[in-house]
């Protein structure tokens, strides 16, 4: 099966149904639980990338509570909403799992180290920066600026937000979108709602405000990926998590942005892959 016709299943956790959604189950020990960026839902993930992942991985993504088809409502701040996530995780029945985050994804799934360390055995983190990182607090008027461009020029947010802003870029953006434009409606999410994206923002504002991390509960074996030119969160992020997670491999893709995974879906499958199977 192809996450591009994988449905949401719900799964009730303190009262409150929460969408999921499985792919590739029994084919690896533990599961690769992904977090999403900002103001995305279970339909923002390419399709290839999940599917080239899911030949080896048995892949977990989330909605977290007020976003897309789940209930409740979207946590005040970053930590909070690695609580939830870590609800979730518990309440599917496991205890040990591999951590995907992509953008804000990856500020939730540092705090779930944080929160729970022995339950993450693998961490990757993708498009992404830590607490009090360069900018981080910025990426509220960086998002706003973009979706005005966007807006102005008819074509999705997402295009400026997570491509360069070159031909190259374009072209890039388009084969991704497109990917993702071919869920049909049988298959499809409920979207993000404003009140929710707005609570997202101010948690990262808030979070890119606290004071610097020195990162150094993270001990497990750690991916950072990025492209290197990230205008939403710099990539100069990626690099001084590297410094400060001991032992960590970093990968720079050239001539990509915040959306490098899906840009270089075949390259970072493999890479993936091979990371998590050491």
């Amino acid at each position: 099966m192809s996450y591009i016709t994988t449905k949401n299943h719900y799964i009730e956790v303190a009262g409150e149904k929460i969408a999921y959604r499985e792919l590739g189950k029994g084919t690896s020990d533990l599961p690769l639980v992904m977090l999403v960026h900002l103001a995305a839902t279970l339909d923002n993930w390419d399709p290839k990338l999940l599917d080239l992942i899911a030949e080896k991985q048995h892949l977990i993504v989330l909605d977290l509570p007020g976003v897309g088809a789940s209930q409740g409502k979207v946590a005040a701040t970053i930590p909070g909403m690695a609580e939830q996530a870590l609800a979730i995780v518990k309440a599917l029945g496991y205890e040990r799992i591999n951590l995907l985050g992509l953008s804000m994804g990856g500020m939730i799934a540092q705090e779930m180290v944080r929160l729970d360390s022995h339950l993450v055995n693998r961490l990757i983190l993708a498009g992404t920066g830590p607490r009090g990182g360069k900018e981080v607090d910025k990426v509220t008027g960086k998002t706003f600026r973009y979706m005005l461009r966007a807006a102005l020029e008819r074509t999705d947010p997402k295009r400026y937000i997570f491509y360069n802003h070159d031909e190259q870029g374009r072209i890039e953006a388009e084969k991704v979108l497109g990917r993702m434009g071919m869920r049909s409606d049988a298959h499809a999410d409920k979207e993000m709602k404003v009140p929710g994206f707005l609570t997202q923002l101010k948690a990262i504002k808030r979070w890119g405000k606290a004071a610097a991390d020195d990162l150094s509960y993270i001990t497990q074996p750690t991916l950072i990926v990025n492209g290197d030119k990230d205008m939403q969160v710099p990539t100069e992020n990626s690099y001084d998590m590297h410094e400060k997670i001991k032992g960590s491999k970093l990968i720079i893709y050239p001539n990509a942005g915040h959306g490098s995974i899906f840009q270089y879906a075949d390259e970072f499958s493999k890479e993936l892959l091979a990371f998590l199977e050491a």
